[in-house]
This record gives structure tokens, C-alpha cells and sequence, in this order.
């Protein structure tokens, strides 16, 4: 209940940004008619529409993005004749009606020689807004979203979006009334009624076409971000309780190490191994069930093969299957994709070959085991007793020892006298080798619009569609710039034309970026600079001394491995072939 009202309230502030300006032409332009007829249907079609929207982004992965981004063409241009009807009521009549019949329905209804507004042209109205509404993503929208992607479709997805839809339209609804009595009251002591409407018909059109060009998502999100953020902000940590303060992160946190490792854990009881259903495949094990594990301790590795946090302690988990395998350890991988392309259970095929994994894998694509277990992090392990409780689990890099020591107390438990002692020495090599902890000034950084920081190319970035963008001279530490002709996505960015290139300034000694081929397959060649020079000695496992390598498969690719001191660098790529996708960087 407490997450709903927080929901809503969110809702409410979307009317202080200036990000809801490019709806407000289409809800202001009935404000003179009955409310509960004309604007109240309006609301409602912009909320229902919203929120089915929202849920199918969230969680439908990005076919839905497609899907609404002809929703949006159909929504501009039904939008655009409701604003010719406004302007031209007589010359939009005969103009719509050979082209777009309902259109033409429609105009007639909205024109504001029509006495009487039908509630469902009203509502037809609502739900074309609906699908052109792109509001702030603010703290609230992107806790409720996320939370969306990862818990799956559920009526507490929905009725969580539905909040916050309610409270913009609550908020809208206040604004609307308003201005309908200001508007009335206008009307009847300037007789402006005229001037009115076709004041409104210029606003509609120039919401159209500020949508058109996306700045309803570029420019005016940047501008209002900063101003509506911290009230968003304040208002989580005043309703929400505070969190404890060990290693904690956001839903979709990947995690760098353990801040400390206990010498002794403590085992106590933490709930029991929940049911292992959902997945959409195993692989390496027919699927297995918490019933059928009773007996065994089990270790259970949360993980996704572009994660390098879980790549680099892959190693151990591989080590403890082996060493506590005869001591019937079981230990079950759990691969829930952070990026789109990670569902395709081939590239997970590919990747366990790769890495050697020879334990049983269930492809949890729908985070159906992942929210049996509450879980938040990649990497994440838990620790099963043969009694089926969870006794411990480690988040994130780091607290190797502590965890195989667990591994050797819950095998003793359950009655085995011969466990092996000591401690695994693990020495991954290539991309699993250990970080260089101590010396990482650089952080994790996504290119894709949902969760970019640090991007300072001109302008910005402009979402969904083609655009030329350039490198500035200079960047400081962990800024990055595209350079050449991209489209930039909520999660990627796809070069459209060859030459392009990405810059980023990094203090680490190890620099990944996680890559895909051209979207019909076809490999794209790159070449990697340091400072402006071939990287030599510093390359990375993906490519040479001269910096070139290949972008063959969706991964995460090792371009950087500095020999020497570690310091600030400038670190390019530039592609020599167009279509690759680009996804985050990452740090060692």
C-alpha cells in the first residue's frame, strides 16, 4: 500500500516538469467543454494507455518499443488532424475525409462547432495522448519500471503503473478545471472564443511537432529532470525506511566486491530454497526441483555471462564444483540476462562452453527463480543446507574464503566426515582474472538512454532515432562521447553509418565494453586507441598490439589491460563497418 501511495504522489509532480508541456495542447484543447463528458474520458484513455504501455515496455523487452514506436506515428498524426479541425474546422472536413474516414468521424466530433462531445471520441483522443506521453523518468517512475522488468506481469506491476498514471491525470484533471473556468470566463468578457480555439490549434501543432523530433524525450527531459528529481527523491526516503548500511545497490546492480570477509560466518537460518520452476530451459541437467535437492547442500550462483563482477568469480564457483563435488555438493547456476540479447538461450550455449561450466544451468528468463529468492545483485550466491534452508549468501565480488568455508561446514553437517580443508587458490586468467581493486576510479557506465551518466556530446543524447553527434576536445575523468552517426536506444546504441566512434575518459587497468555484431549478423570491425596511440603491450584478450579486433558475437569484449602504472587514459574505438551495438563499459 505504502509503494502505491509513493506511486501516485509521483504521479502528481509529473505536472511540475516541464516534460508534460508537449501533452497539455491536446488536454487544454477541450478545457471549455464538460468536464465529465469531454476532459474526464480524456484522462482516462491517457491513463489506461500509459499504463499498458509501460507494463508491455517493462517487461515485454524491446518488440514493444518497436510496437509503440508506430503507435506514436499513428498518435501524431491523429493528433495532427484534431489540430487542423481546430484551425480549419470546414477545410479539415473535406481534407480528411477521402484520406482517413475515421479520422474525419473524429474531426467532426472534436470540431468546436459541435455542441456536445461523445465520450468515446473523447476517450479515442485520451489514448492517442496517451501513447505520445513520455514523462520523467524520475526516481519514482524508475523504481516502479525496473521493479516491472524484474518481478515480471503481475497485477502489482499494473496496479503500480495505474498509480502513477492516476496521480498525472489527479494532477491534470486540477489543471484542467482551472483553466476550463478561465477560459469560460475569457470567452464571456472578450468574446475571444475564436482566437481561443485557434490559439489551441497552433499549440496542438507544435506539440506534434516537438514529438515529431523527439525533443518531448531530449530536450525537455534534460530540462526538467534536475528540478522534479529531489522532490521524487525526498519523498522515497521520507515514506520508504532507510537501508541497512551494508553492500547495498539498486535492483539492477552488478557488484564489485565484498566490503569485508568474515573469518567465521555465522549460519543461521534465512529462509528456505524456494521452488526452481520457471525457467525456460536447464542446460547440462534435466530441470531440478528444491523437493528432489533434499539431501544435498547446494550452492545457487546468480549470474549473466556479459556481467564481468560475475565472470570474475566464475572461477571459484567452478573450483567449488569440482573440489565438493564427490561430497555431494550441488551447485546450480542461475543465468538471469541484464541485457536483451542475453535471453537468447544459444548465446548462454556458447557462453557456458566457453567458460567451462559443466554444472546444471536453468535460463531464467522471466526472473521466476530470481524473485523465489528476493534477489537483487549480479553476482549473488546462496548457500542451501541438505535440510533445504538457506543458511548464507554472499553479494558480489570478494568473501571467497568465508563462502568455501560455509561450503565445508554445511557439507559436515549433513553427516560427511572426510570434507577437504583449506582454500581453493583460483588465478583466472584473461577477462576472469581478479580486479585491481584498489585502483578503479572508473564505474560501471551504460550507453543506452534508460541508465547513461557522464555522456557529453553536444547536445545530448537525442533517443530513437538517426543523429550526428561529435567528441569534445577534452573530457574529464569518466566523461565518454559517441562520435559519427548513432541511434540511441533506452538500452544500446546502434551505428548507422561506418567511421563512427565511441571516447572515454577511465582510470582502471582493465577496460571492457560489452558489444554486439550488426543486427543481420555480419561482423564489424574496430580499432582501439590509448591516449591517441596503439595500445601495444596494453592491449586487451580482443585485440592486437595495433588495436584492431572484431565485433563477432553479443559480448562483453576485453580492449584494455594496462601493463603499467594504472592512471587516467583516453581510451577511443572507432568502427571501420556500421551497425554495431553498444551497450556498457566495465572496469577492472
Amino acid at each position: 500500500m505504502l509503494l502505491i501511495l509513493v506511486a501516485y504522489l509521483g504521479g502528481v509532480l509529473t505536472i511540475l516538469s516541464p516534460c508534460i508541456l508537449p501533452v497539455l495542447p491536446f488536454v487544454f484543447a477541450r478545457s471549455d467543454r464538460p468536464f465529465v463528458r469531454s476532459g474526464l474520458p480524456i484522462l482516462i484513455g491517457m491513463a489506461v494507455t500509459f499504463t499498458a504501455i509501460a507494463s508491455l515496455a517493462a517487461i515485454g523487452g524491446g518488440w514493444i518499443v518497436q510496437a509503440n514506436y508506430f503507435g506514436r506515428l499513428a498518435a501524431l498524426v491523429l493528433m495532427a488532424i484534431f489540430g487542423v479541425t481546430l484551425l480549419l474546422p470546414h477545410l479539415a472536413d473535406r481534407l480528411t475525409r477521402p484520406l482517413v474516414a475515421v479520422g474525419a468521424h473524429l474531426s467532426r466530433r472534436t470540431s468546436s462547432e459541435n455542441e456536445s462531445a461523445s465520450f468515446a471520441s473523447s476517450l479515442l483522443l485520451g489514448a492517442a495522448t496517451g501513447l505520445l506521453w513520455a514523462p520523467c523518468a524520475g526516481p519514482i517512475l524508475g523504481l516502479l519500471l525496473t521493479g516491472a522488468a524484474l518481478n515480471g506481469a503481475s497485477l502489482s506491476t499494473s496496479l503500480l503503473l495505474l498509480s502513477y498514471a492516476a496521480g498525472a491525470a489527479t494532477s491534470l484533471a486540477v489543471a484542467l478545471l482551472v483553466g476550463g473556468r478561465v477560459f469560460a470566463a475569457m470567452k464571456r468578457s472578450l468574446g475571444a472564443g475564436e482566437w481561443i480555439r485557434r490559439g489551441l490549434g497552433v499549440a496542438v501543432f507544435a506539440g506534434v511537432v516537438m514529438i515529431a523530433l523527439g525533443l518531448d524525450t531530449g530536450l525537455l527531459t534534460r530540462v526538467s529532470v534536475a528540478g522534479t528529481n529531489g522532490i521524487e527523491q525526498g519523498l522515497l526516503d521520507q515514506l520508504t525506511p532507510a537501508k541497512p548500511a551494508a553492500p547495498t545497490m539498486s535492483a539492477d546492480s552488478t557488484i564489485m566486491a565484498a566490503a569485508t570477509e568474515p573469518q567465521q560466518p555465522v549460519l543461521p537460518i534465512e529462509g528456505d530454497l524456494p521452488p526452481l520452476a520457471g525457467a525456460v530451459a536447464w542446460l547440462n541437467s534435466p530441470p531440478l526441483t528444491a523437493q528432489g535437492l533434499k539431501g544435498h547442500v547446494v550452492l545457487v550462483d546468480f549470474w549473466t555471462y556479459s556481467c564481468i563482477n560475475c565472470l570474475r568469480s566464475l572461477p571459484y564457483v567452478e573450483a567449488w564444483a569440482q573440489k565438493y563435488r564427490d561430497q555431494g555438493l550441488i551447485v546450480i547456476g542461475v543465468h538471469a540476462p541484464e541485457f536483451a540479447f542475453e535471453r537468447n538461450s544459444d548465446n548462454v550455449r556458447a557462453a557456458i562452453k566457453k567458460f567451462g561450466i559443466d554444472y546444471p544451468v536453468a535460463i531464467d528468463n522471466h526472473y521466476a527463480i530470481w524473485r523465489g529468492f528476493n534477489n537483487e545483485y549480479w553476482p549473488a550466491d546462496y548457500f542451501i543446507d541438505a535440510q533445504g534452508h538457506i543458511r548464507y549468501h554472499q553479494f558480489g565480488e570478494g568473501g571467497y574464503g568465508a563462502s568455501e568455508r560455509v561450503i565445508q561446514e554445511l557439507l559436515r553437517e549433513a553427516g560427511d566426515k572426510a570434507v577437504p580443508t583449506g582454500i581453493v587458490a583460483v588465478t583466472g586468467g584473461g577477462i576472469e582474472e581478479a580486479a585491481d581493486v584498489a585502483d578503479i576510479a572508473s564505474p560501471e557506465t551504460y550507453i543506452g538512454t534508460e541508465r547513461a551518466t557522464d555522456f557529453v556530446s553536444p547536445g545530448g543524447a537525442v533517443p530513437d532515432q538517426p543523429h550526428d553527434y561529435t567528441a569534445p576536445a577534452a573530457l574529464a575523468l569518466n566523461q565518454w562521447a559517441l562520435a559519427g552517426n548513432w541511434r540511441v536506444g533506452a538500452e544500446d546504441a546502434v551505428l548507422d553509418q561506418p567511421g563512427g566512434g565511441i571516447t572515454f575518459r577511465f582510470h582502471a587497468r582493465d577496460l571492457n565494453l560489452v558489444l554486439g555484431p550488426a543486427r543481420n549478423g555480419k561482423p564489424v570491425r574496430f580499432q582501439v586507441l590509448i591516449d591517441g596511440h596503439a595500445p601495444g603491450s596494453d592491449r586487451g584478450a580482443d585485440i592486437d598490439a595495433a588495436g584492431n579486433g572484431t565485433v563477432t558475437a553479443q559480448r562483453l569484449y576485453q580492449l584494455v589491460r594496462l601493463t603499467g602504472p594504472v592512471a587516467d587514459h583516453v581510451f577511443s574505438i572507432r568502427f571501420l563497418d556500421p551497425g554495431v551495438d553498444a551497450y556498457a563499459f566495465t572496469f577492472g
